[in-house]
């Protein structure tokens, strides 16, 4: 889908049809003629305005067939979400009636970039492995154009969510085709594609340097990779953040198997992952825009692995020492993540940056806390907690903090036998003491520690029905636009 900034008149539009928002009983607001057009249609069927009402109407005398009224409903509740969710659902309508070239006219009151975020969003499609037995005609939407709209917002709008639907592809695509090896490959193809610096360890630099992701992919056939993306701005960096992702491309368990019905949909585990991947994407091709960031140095990286049982799988009462020194005992294998992410967090605390900020699908506990639309988000830094849930209210990604400072809680991961065990002795406050063992691991910088956040994504990783911006179950690319976004906002006060 082609994006671009309309700045005609919209009566010199040629295409297949033109769109106008409108607020719950503000018809009248649109322009004269269109009124004229729309009204014996809205009476007709009994069209408001609210929210996600779409009104359809064929129209004569114009270079496009029809024009779309989309609600937004009550003026005093349109935000970003909003404009996003209603946007994506009349991008579904769009493609529903066969539009292939639209226009949008932008309200003054409503973000341009959350339309054009909303309208890429709700485009997306996951049917690569359907069989079709002819080729449709219908290709869905090729260009679409904003009127009245901040063109750089809307540029960056379309990045990001294009890049929340590349995420999207790799979450979904299944384990036979994306396992440690080919993540890798696909991690090295986005780095040669927008000229970034990678560093792709195998699986004998893993056995010898990350002794805890090597103790959980090593059972598998496939062995782990670790991954190390940079991006670099010219004239040198005022601040340095790294992501770091949970790479596991699937969970069995281990030896501690799931049962059937939470095996199934474990391609998801690579979720963190992918974001890191999808933040990479969008920053290539908002470099490709000139609108990449100048003042801040962008590291990312991943602990690929695919947690499987077998003769060399890992074992509970292992004990394992990590690669900062620290020794786990292993409590349950299917508590995998944060072994391999405590590896992972040590060896991005040595690169010394600014921040850290984990994503993982890491705890069934954390969707009970908070459901399956939220993410848990822990840190050591209330500053830096703060900016980062503003941004995420902007994005509509929802997070909500919860405590690292229950010292009680913090007993429940002490081992008798190493320093650590992998999980609690009871399954209560399960997200809180995961985040608690990944805080073993987050290092210090000049005699501090590094500011740091972890992300639970478990619930809204994964839809399980679609949803606002989600316009079919699978992998959601959580994540990947608030940690854009906060790239953007450290540039621009660095």
């Amino acid at each position: 889908m082609d994006v671009k900034v309309f700045k005609e008149d919209w009566k010199t539009f040629q295409g297949d049809a033109v769109v106008f928002f409108t607020f719950e009983g503000g018809l009248e607001e649109l322009p004269q003629e269109v009124l004229e057009k729309v009204e014996p249609f809205a009476q007709d069927e009994n069209f408001k305005g609210k929210k996600g009402e779409i009104l359809k109407v064929p129209v004569s005398g114009y270079s496009f067939k029809r024009v779309y009224i989309a609600g937004l409903g009550k003026r005093e509740k349109v935000n970003r979400d909003v404009a996003r969710e209603v946007s994506a659902k009349l991008s579904q309508k769009l493609q529903k009636d066969k539009n292939g070239v639209v226009l949008i006219n932008v309200k003054k009151e409503i973000c341009s970039q959350a339309c054009a975020e909303g309208i890429v969003l709700g485009s997306y499609k996951f049917d690569k492995y359907k069989s079709r037995k002819k080729e449709e005609d219908y290709k869905g939407l090729k260009e679409v154009y904003f009127a009245n709209a901040n063109e750089e917002k809307v540029l960056i709008g379309k990045v990001l969510a294009q890049a929340q639907n590349f995420t999207r592809d790799l979450v979904n695509t299944p384990p036979n085709e994306i396992n440690p090896e080919t993540f890798a490959q696909i991690a090295k193809e986005i780095a040669e594609e927008y000229g970034f610096e990678v560093d792709i360890k195998d699986p004998c630099w893993v056995e010898k340097e990350m002794p805890g992701l090597w103790a959980v992919g090593k059972g598998s056939k496939t062995k782990p990779r670790f991954i190390h993306l940079i991006y670099k701005p010219q004239g040198g960096a005022k601040k340095k953040i790294a992501f770091v992702g949970k790479g596991l491309t699937f969970d069995s368990g281990g030896l501690n198997i799931k049962p059937e019905q939470f095996m199934k949909t474990m391609k998801m585990d690579k979720s963190g992952a992918c974001a890191v991947l999808g933040i990479f994407k969008a920053l290539g091709e908002l470099k490709k825009l000139g609108l990449a960031p100048q003042n801040v140095e962008i590291h990312g990286f991943v602990g690929a692995a695919e947690n499987m049982p077998g003769g060399e799988s890992y074992r509970p009462d292992d004990i394992i020492r990590m690669r900062n020194g620290k020794t786990v005992e292993v409590a349950n294998t299917d508590a995998e993540g944060r072994i391999t992410l405590g590896d992972v967090l040590t060896y991005a605390s040595e690169q010394s940056p600014d921040y850290i900020v984990d994503m993982a699908t890491l705890t069934g506990a954390c969707v009970v806390a908070l459901g399956e639309y939220t993410a848990g988000l822990f840190g050591n830094d209330e500053e830096f907690i703060n900016t980062y849930l503003e941004i995420s209210k902007k994005t509509g990604e929802r997070m909500w903090q919860l405590p690292l400072d229950d010292e009680l809680l913090r007993e429940e991961i002490k081992s008798d036998v190493a320093d650590i065990s992998n999980l609690g002795k009871s399954r209560y406050g399960g997200a809180i003491t995961a985040a608690m063992f990944l805080q073993e691991f987050v290092g210090e910088k000049d005699g501090k520690p590094i500011p740091w956040i972890h992300i639970d994504i478990a619930g809204p990783a994964w839809a399980r029905k679609p949803y606002k911006w989600n316009p079919q179950s699978g992998g959601t690319g959580f994540g990947v636009r608030t940690a854009v976004e906060f790239v953007l906002s450290q540039d621009k006060n660095s």
